[in-house]
């Protein structure tokens, strides 16, 4: 058994884990708790009791054991944390992670992992670049020296794959009757490009990861092993929103990287927003209507900052600054205008069979509208930045598809050949 794992029935349980898992049980029950006693307060409140000083809150003795509960979590948790933290740790090797747990943290971190985050939870996936399935560590130079010296020459053209909500890298390989598929190979394959997967935590505002993302970049500008001439962005879904605020960031601060930025496509990006989202924000004030179920519109208000941005399609820091991004409020984003002189692709999708004004407006790809995906707008200002973009769109397609489908890869290595032709002449 290694250093630091705890035997648990089949596979090795690390003691990361069990911190993670810790805290989570202890924000679990935190919050629980404070359902409870919204509910409890609301039925006393019907009998004309009064509460605590603070809304969907008991007083006296009953919110002191409320108050008692929580505290005694808190107290447990980080008792049991620190005792975890002083067994000798495994340093956990990037190949060691097994498909199932990564996907099982890259959807935990969607859907919370601002909070995992902010509570310090081993949980939380830091963003990183893999090339070849090994990771890039930027911070040490030996390390990565050896990883570049392995590579092939691609002429300084590097393809950079963008995940969307609680996705990761892995996510790119997927089965298409039997094959397997995977669009960045399919693309680095055809046009010469050396594939990069980032990994992030998709639950973070899209503003954060974009500035993180724009910073690692121009790390990996400095120590590329060769001068880059082509970075092209492949980006799905809330990728998109990504990569345009690294774009934004890059641009503001006159970083170098984004010299090198050719051509960004997008596949499924919500440039305006998605309506899971809107229902989400729907179904919060609507728990707000009764003193009942008051108390459970904490459970909506558990999604995370990457999940609330894609409401509208924010993708600036600026749009959320003194406002709760919780309330309920009209599209005010900013448009923001894509980078200068890089060539632009949205690829979208749609489960309706053939074009027509309902599809357009109404029927998207399951989760992202038609419209949103193409960057079309009803507002003139928020529609111009995707005016100059080429466009393409699948029918009888959803969301997920657009990472699976054979003719996809085949569309984007048209597009990016023809691009690159006319580049080049």
């Amino acid at each position: 058994m290694k250093n630091g794992d705890v035997k648990s029935g089949k596979s090795p349980l690390k003691v990361k884990d069990l911190i993670g898992a810790t805290q989570l049980s202890a924000l679990a029950v935190t919050q629980v708790s404070h359902i409870a006693e919204g509910v409890h307060q609301a039925i006393w409140s019907s009998f004309g009791v009064k509460g605590g000083k603070a809304p969907h809150t008991t007083g006296g003795i009953t919110g002191l054991v409320y108050k008692s509960i929580r505290g005694t979590t808190a107290v447990l948790s980080k008792g049991a944390v620190s005792l975890l933290n002083a067994l000798p740790l495994q340093t956990v090797v990037e190949g060691e992670e097994s498909p199932k747990r990564a996907n099982l943290m890259a959807v935990l971190n969607g859907v919370i992992g601002d909070q995992l985050q902010q509570t310090h939870n081993p949980f939380a996936t830091p963003m990183t670049l893999r090339l070849n399935g090994e990771l890039i560590d930027l911070s040490h130079a030996n390390s990565t020296e050896a990883l570049f010296s392995r590579l092939s020459s691609t002429g300084g053209k590097i393809l950079l794959m963008v995940h969307g909500l609680c996705r990761n890298d892995l996510h790119w390989q997927q089965q298409h009757e039997g094959r397997l598929v995977n669009h960045g190979e399919t693309v680095s394959q055809a046009c010469g490009y050396q594939p990069i997967y980032l990994r992030y935590n998709s639950g973070l505002p899209v503003y954060a990861n974009g500035r993180q993302l724009a910073e690692m970049l121009e790390r990996l500008h400095e120590h590329w092993p060769e001068s880059i001439a082509d970075l092209t962005v492949l980006a799905h879904s809330m990728g998109g929103l990504v990569i345009r605020s690294a774009c934004y960031h890059a641009e503001q601060c006159g970083m170098k990287w984004q010299r090198c930025l050719k051509h960004i496509i997008f596949l499924g990006t919500p440039h305006h927003g998605a309506p899971l989202e809107l229902i989400g924000s729907w179904l919060h004030r609507s728990l707000l209507h009764t003193p009942f179920t008051a108390p459970f519109s904490r459970l909506a208000k558990l999604r995370s900052a990457g999940i609330t941005d894609l409401r509208y399609g924010t993708v600036l820091e600026e749009e959320w600054h003194g406002e709760d991004r919780f309330h309920h409020r009209s599209d005010a984003c900013r448009a923001v205008a894509l980078p200068t002189g890089v060539n632009c692709l949205n690829v979208a999708a749609t489960t309706a069979s053939k074009a027509s004004t309902l599809a357009k407006r109404l029927v998207g790809d399951g989760l992202v509208p038609l419209n949103s995906a193409l960057g079309y707008h009803d507002l003139a200002e928020k529609a111009q930045p995707f005016e100059d973009c080429h466009h393409h769109t699948f029918y009888s397609m959803n969301h997920l598809a657009l990472l699976s489908r054979p003719e996809v890869g085949e569309r984007l290595v048209d597009w990016l050949g023809a691009a690159n032709d006319f580049l080049n002449e």
